[in-house]
């Protein structure tokens, strides 16, 4: 009973709510007493913050398909809108089963309340869409960004919980630099993550972005085109090494910048895998401290 209680407390961390969002599907009553229970559909309501934003007419047409000829296999997990009240639940894990629930017309849903702070159902909600693929890349790189600035999690440990490499959640949270427009064409599914990616820090985003969708450019054609831009005699540019850097030595070099908190440099020497790796420092304090972290001390 204690390590129950120990694992439901405030501040339990990620791999135990992600525990709480994976319950067994066909298990009737859970590990912690609670268990599965039907409640009218009218009575739960979505999560405001829900970190997905965009569901598809056809994937909620083919899964309220399946569950007019099965029902809801797995339920969902809701809290009670007031506390210590039954009459009204908020959705922390399932907005996508309500909704094609609603489309096929069911009347009562199976559902597993859960006692969740406010912070925590925001909390599951991304971790449960991340680790389903339900999101596109703006709505993942939003859902990073809430877990770092709102709980406190760094890259190191929102990687560690939901098994994604820095790399990864670095890069996806590097397009929340683009332009409104441009990240709104990614939630549509007009650009695709890499060619958002492949725009980053370039001049004139927005414009390239539009050749890039009209044209119907590949991720590569993209670089090239950023390059392009990059190069014209009108633009004054530092002087640069012989070969452009491209988008991966590009986020590489902001992946251990974010991780050192210094300004990091990658040079690729041409024909070869030989290069060289440049950390500047502002001053011998910011010395001191890489030295302590490569000597891991």
């Amino acid at each position: 009973m204690a390590d129950n209680d120990k694992k439901r407390g405030l501040g339990r961390g990620l791999s135990a709510l992600m525990a709480d969002v994976a319950e067994p599907e066909a298990a009737k009553t859970q590990s912690d007493g609670s268990s599965v229970r039907m409640v009218p559909i009218e009575k739960v309501f979505a999560n405001p913050e829900q970190p997905r934003k965009t569901f598809t007419q056809p994937e909620l047409e083919d899964l309220s398909a399946s569950i007019k000829e099965k029902g809801v296999l797995q339920p969902l997990i809701v809290r009670s809108k007031l506390s210590g009240s039954s009459s009204s639940f908020e959705i922390v894990a399932g907005e996508r089963r309500w909704r094609a629930a609603q489309m096929a017309q069911l009347h009562q849903i199976p559902v597993i309340v859960r006692e969740f702070s406010d912070t925590e159902v925001l909390e599951v909600a991304i971790i449960e869409n991340v680790q389903r693929a339900d999101l596109n890349a703006i709505e993942e790189a939003l859902g990073y960004r809430l877990l770092m600035d709102r709980f406190g999690h760094t890259q190191e440990k929102v990687s560690e919980a939901l098994g994604k490499s820095r790399s990864h959640i670095a890069n996806l949270l590097r397009l929340l630099n683009l332009p409104a427009e441009i990240q709104t064409y990614v939630q549509e599914g007009v650009l695709s993550a890499g060619h958002a990616r492949a725009i980053i820090g370039a001049p004139n985003p927005l414009g390239i972005a539009q050749q890039v969708i009209a044209n119907n450019l590949s991720v590569r054609e993209t670089e090239r085109l950023v390059k392009s831009f990059s190069n014209a005699p009108s633009v004054r540019k530092a002087p640069k090494s012989p070969t452009e850097k491209d988008a991966d030595t590009r986020a590489l070099e902001a992946d251990l910048s974010a991780a050192l908190g210094m300004k990091v440099a990658l040079e690729h020497e041409g024909g070869g895998e030989a290069g060289k790796l440049s950390v500047s420092y502002k001053n011998l304090e910011e010395l001191d401290d890489l030295c302590r972290k490569l000597s891991g001390s």
